[in-house]
């Protein structure tokens, strides 16, 4: 299965630098959190990162506006629904992960993979709370 599009659950710091990455590979990318203003602030921080890249000459505008174009904003987990590859990157919190997680299993295909940004929980421990831990 070829990944086109990837899903990232939580739009602060790690989330959005998450989110540019993958856009800036070419793929389309929705960046979901819990409240229109915290999607709207990763957006503008991914706005801003991508500035001072064309102030770097790194890329030009014309490629900023396409990497933008290429990220979504929900704050609805179904939106997830069409990725491929599913990066959580919400705070370290067991419960909230796997609250996550539990409802990703029921509105994602079942040859999407899950991934987790997390830094102190056990990736093991939240794959067997999914109904995919070969794909996590």
């Amino acid at each position: 299965m070829a990944i086109k599009k990837v899903a990232v659950i939580g739009a602060g710091t790690m989330g959005n630098g998450i989110a540019q990455v993958f856009a800036q590979s070419g793929f389309s990318v929705v960046m979901i959190d819990v409240k229109e203003e915290f999607v709207r602030r990763g957006l503008a921080a991914i706005d801003k990162s991508l500035a001072r890249l064309v102030k770097k000459e790194t890329i030009s505008e014309e490629q900023k506006k396409e990497i933008l174009g290429r990220v979504a904003v929900s704050t609805t987990l179904a939106d997830a629904a069409g990725a491929g590859l599913v990066v959580e990157a919400a705070f370290e919190d067991f419960d909230v992960k796997i609250g996550i997680f539990s409802e990703l299993d029921g509105v994602c295909n079942p040859d999407v993979i899950f991934a987790s940004n997390t830094s102190s929980i056990s990736i093991t421990a939240l794959a067997a709370k999914t109904k995919r831990p070969e794909k996590f």
